[in-house]
C-alpha cells in the first residue's frame, strides 16, 4: 500500500516516525511518502520536504509567510497526485493539513488525521470541515473523545498518547555519563525549554535567563531545538551557568531537577519524566491579544487541561516575569510541593491511557483499507 503522511513540526516528525515504524510491522510492503524531518526519513519514509521550512507561529508570523505557505500548498497537491497514495495521513499541523485534506477528499483519496485538530481550544467551527473531509480521526487526549463523539456527533478512534511510547523508548543514560558527554558541571540541572520556533525560542530566552543569577547552586541547560542552528542559541549560552544542548531533550529530561517550559507538547513531555515544571509562555503582543479574545480554555498546558485543574503553574504574557518565575521556580524545587507534583504527575500518565498509540493507529488505518488490497 501506498500512504501518504504530512507533519509540519517537530513533534509530529516524532509522533510520525513511530507511526511508519508501526505500519511497515503492520504492512512489510509499505511504500511511504512524507513531510516531517530526520526522524521520519530514519523510520523509512521517503522525505519530501522538511519541516524547517513549513514551521510558522502566530498570527501575524502567519500572514507575513503568506505566500510561502500557499507555494507549499500548491506543490504538496501536485506531489500526492503524482504519488496516487491509496492513502493521505496528517498528522496535527491543522492549518496546512485541513486544506490539503478537503483537496484529498475531492479527488477520492481516504483521509485520515492522526492527533486532532484542537477545536476545543479554537476555530471549533472547524467541525464542519471534519466531519465533511476526514473518513477517519485518530484522537491522542481521553477528554477529545467525548468532546467529538457527546458534543458533536462524529465517531474517532482514541488511541491514547504517543509520548508515552516515544519516552519508553528512550535508552537510559547515567548522570556521570551525560555530564561527561555535553560539558556540564555536577550541579543540578534546571531544564530550560524555549519552544522550537525561532520567534518563540529568542523572546523566552530573554525571560527566562533573567532568572538565573537567583539560582547559583543550579545550572541552567537549554534543550535546543533540532530545527534551529546553533547560531540561534550563541547569544544566550554563558559557559559559567548557562549550558547548552542540541537535540537531546529526552535525555536533559532524564537528569534534571525542574524545569522551565514553553507551553506545547513540552508541558506533557515533561510531566511524564516526572520533572516539576512551570509553564512560561509570553507571545508577540498583537498575536496575545488576538488569541485571548478567541481561546477560551481555562488552562494553556496540556498537564492542566487533561487533568482539569492547575496542577503545574502557568504564567502567561504580563505574569511570565522575571520575579513570578523566580517564585514560581523557588516553590517547585521546595521538597515538600515536589513531592505532591509528582503524585498529580502519576495520576496524569494513567489518565493518558497506556501504551500503543502507533500500532493501534497503524492497525486501525490497515484495517480501513482492507477493501483496497
Amino acid at each position: 500500500m501506498k500512504y501518504y503522511i504530512i507533519a509540519g513540526e517537530a513533534s509530529g516528525d516524532l509522533h510520525g516516525a513511530n507511526l511508519i515504524k508501526a505500519l511497515k510491522t503492520e504492512d512489510p510492503q509499505a511504500n511511504i511518502r512524507c513531510w516531517g524531518g530526520e526522524l521520519m526519513k530514519e523510520a523509512g519514509g521517503t522525505l519530501v520536504k522538511h519541516y524547517k521550512e513549513l514551521a510558522f507561529m502566530g498570527f501575524v508570523e502567519v500572514l507575513f509567510n503568506l505566500k510561502t505557505i500557499l507555494k507549499n500548498l500548491s506543490f504538496c497537491k501536485a506531489d500526492i497526485a503524482a504519488f496516487e497514495p491509496d492513502v493521505l495521513i496528517c498528522i496535527d499541523y491543522p492549518g496546512f493539513n485541513m486544506r490539503i485534506a478537503q483537496w484529498a477528499k475531492t479527488n477520492g483519496i481516504p483521509t485520515h488525521y492522526y492527533i486532532a485538530p484542537q477545536i476545543w481550544a479554537w476555530k471549533e467551527s472547524r467541525i464542519k470541515a471534519i466531519k465533511r473531509d476526514i473518513d477517519h480521526l485518530y484522537v491522542i487526549l481521553p477528554f477529545e473523545k467525548d468532546f467529538f463523539e457527546q458534543k458533536h456527533h462524529y465517531p474517532v478512534h482514541f488511541v491514547g498518547h504517543p509520548l508515552i511510547d516515544a519516552i519508553k523508548q528512550q535508552q537510559p543514560c547515567s548522570l556521570f555519563e551525560f555530564q561527561a558527554q555535553n560539558g556540564l558541571s555536577n550541579l543540578p540541572i534546571i531544564a530550560l525549554l524555549p519552544g522550537s520556533r525561532k520567534q518563540e525560542l529568542s523572546k523566552m530566552l530573554s525571560v527566562l535567563l533573567r532568572v538565573v543569577t537567583e539560582f547559583p547552586g543550579y545550572q541552567f541547560v537549554i534543550a535546543g531545538a533540532p530545527s534551529q542552528e546553533y547560531e540561534v542559541y550563541k547569544p544566550f549560552i554563558n559557559g559559567d551557568q548557562v549550558k547548552f544542548i542540541s537535540n537531546k531533550t529526552y535525555e536533559l529530561l532524564q537528569h534534571a531537577t525542574a524545569a522551565l517550559v514553553t507551553s506545547g507538547t513540552a508541558t506533557l513531555e515533561t510531566a511524564l519524566f516526572k520533572v516539576p515544571e512551570v509553564v512560561c509562555y509570553k507571545g508577540s503582543w498583537i498575536s496575545y491579544q488576538i488569541a485571548k479574545r478567541i481561546i477560551t480554555l481555562k488552562y494553556i498546558s496540556l498537564v492542566n487541561l487533561i487533568m482539569d485543574q492547575e496542577v503545574v503553574t502557568e504564567l502567561i504574557q504580563d505574569s511570565c516575569n522575571v520575579a513570578q518565575i523566580k517564585i514560581e521556580l523557588q516553590r517547585i524545587l521546595d521538597p515538600e510541593n515536589r513531592t505532591k507534583l509528582l503524585q498529580e504527575y502519576k495520576q496524569l500518565e494513567t489518565k493518558l491511557g497506556g501504551a500503543g498509540a502507533s500500532k493501534k493507529t497503524a492497525q486501525l488505518i490497515i484495517r480501513s483499507l482492507q477493501p483496497l488490497r
